[in-house]
């Protein structure tokens, strides 16, 4: 699936102005937290905030910047659910899932050496990657996926453990942020 696509879809997803006392992301508008926006040099409203510049958010810090990009060349699957998670959790602790997956997966590093959790995309995690594809060939990319949604679904309910009132929020997450959409 294209950037664009996966974009469009959160932004759809995620509508535009909500302001939820209980929600610990504060206001967000297309889904963007508005430490994000005010980061990146936007002063206006929230609620104004214009589509474009969601658009070019979503690109370049939750696509490009942590390297989905170059994951999506041989592995789209898993890069549009690192997109995904990034979008809800952040992009280091959608690439911290990948890598403890990958580490799970490597059959104690006999198909390719474990790699350090550092929740960044560098050579050594395309390796792993790369080498868990080539050791599970066409079935392995949706067992990755499969991998990394079971992270994330427990995050999300560790945090409503955590704290009761995001318990509000523990069903649309479920239902919108793991597996297919």
């Amino acid at each position: 699936m294209e950037a664009d696509a996966l974009i469009d879809a959160v932004i759809d997803r995620e509508g535009q102005y909500v302001n939820r006392p209980a929600d610990c992301g504060g206001a967000t508008c297309w889904g963007i937290t508005e430490a994000v926006p005010r980061g990146q040099g936007y002063h206006g409203a929230m609620r104004d905030l214009p589509r474009t510049t969601a658009v070019e958010i979503y690109r370049q810090i939750y696509w490009l910047r942590p390297g989905f990009d170059k994951i999506a060349l041989r592995a789209p699957q898993i890069a549009a659910e690192l997109f995904d998670t990034g979008v809800n959790m952040g992009t280091s602790t959608a690439v911290g899932f990948l890598q403890r997956a990958l580490n799970a997966l490597s059959r104690t590093a006999r198909d390719y050496p474990d790699i350090a959790v550092d929740r960044d995309i560098g050579p050594r995690t395309f390796a792993a990657l790369y080498g868990f594809l080539k050791a599970r060939g066409e079935g392995g990319e949706t067992v990755l996926l499969r991998a990394t949604e079971a992270l994330q679904g427990g995050r999300c309910i560790a945090l409503a453990e955590r704290r009761p009132s995001q318990e509000a929020f523990l069903y649309g997450w479920l239902a919108n942020r793991i597996g297919p959409q």
